[in-house]
């Protein structure tokens, strides 16, 4: 994987955190119907999951030694 991929897969895994924020508040804070809101929070937290493996990879993959 390249630098500039990395770099693009580091965005991705930041704006996803910045996602699952504001459904996860929004499902807790704002949400009146519980099957929407369950629906949020397990989007919520698979994007927080997926956010959490991308840095790990990205963060033990290191750096690739580039020109």
């Amino acid at each position: 994987m390249s630098s500039l991929d990395k770099m693009w897969l580091s965005f991705y895994a930041m704006g996803f955190m910045v996602i699952s924020m504001g459904l996860i508040y929004a499902s807790r804070y704002k949400m009146k119907n519980r099957i929407v809101k369950l629906v949020f929070a397990i989007v919520a937290y698979v994007l927080l999951i997926s956010s959490f493996f991308a840095m790990v990879y990205l963060v033990f993959n290191g750096p690739t030694g580039g020109a």
